[in-house]
């Protein structure tokens, strides 16, 4: 049975990737920051008689917690690893009004925790067969499509973790890990607000057939969900 370990599990896009990878026959390894907002996820694991979903509590820049999750996994081979968990910050923000501890905090969680994720669970990739760590980046984090300016805070994160899942796939490719660095969609969730164009289900049925048809020469690309390539 392939196995997928999803960061932010417990909704949003993370959920429907969840019920996505269980209803494909998938083994899926499910973190939440605090497992008391887990419920829909708890949910899930009644229905799986199978014991497929397994929740774990995680907090991605607690980093003492993200390795002390590795060593408990130790020699459990992980074909996919999808980092979801993700921070927008303040929103409304622009030139001269930016927060500096907010930037901070987003910078960390957006790019940091990524790249020390992929650290962590490194060993568990080289024991599967897909080897492939997919980062849920964003198209703002493009240089080319920025032509609005604004958005300092999120857009620089997101480009930041374009570069490490850039920087991943020159060193680990060569082991057989293909990284690549997606964009969901605008998706109706709590992030995207309810004026969004497609549901989380619907960007999750194309971020897994995007995975699912990821190639050597696509690794360290940024892709959307619907397959087209987004320039840097």
């Amino acid at each position: 049975m392939a196995r997928v370990l999803v960061t932010g599990a417990n909704r949003g896009i993370g959920l429907a990737l969840t019920e996505l990878y269980l209803a494909s026959g998938w083994q899926v390894l499910a973190t939440v920051r605090e497992s008391s907002r887990a419920e829909a996820l708890k949910k899930l694991v009644e229905q799986e008689a199978s014991g497929s979903l397994a929740i774990h509590e995680l907090d991605v820049v607690n980093y003492q917690q993200v390795n002390e999750l590795a060593h408990s996994l130790a020699g459990v081979p992980i074909d996919l690893i999808i980092n979801n968990a993700g921070l927008y910050g303040p929103k409304g923000y622009g030139f001269g009004n930016c927060d500096v501890e907010s930037w901070r905090e987003v910078m960390e969680v957006n790019a940091i925790a990524p790249a020390k994720l992929a650290e962590a669970f490194y060993s568990n990739l080289q024991l599967s067969d897909k080897k492939i760590f997919a980062a849920l980046s964003s198209r703002v984090g493009s240089h080319t499509e920025n032509t609005k300016g604004g958005g300092y805070i999120y857009r620089s994160s997101k480009a930041a973790l374009n570069s490490v899942v850039k920087s991943l796939s020159n060193d680990l490719l060569p082991e057989g890990i293909k990284t690549v660095a997606l964009h969901p969609g605008w998706v109706k969730t709590e992030m995207g607000g309810p004026s969004a164009l497609i549901t989380a289900q619907e960007s999750a049925i194309g971020l897994k057939q995007v995975i699912d048809n990821l190639t050597d020469t696509e690794s360290g690309g940024f892709i959307s969900y619907d397959g087209s390539k987004i320039p840097w």
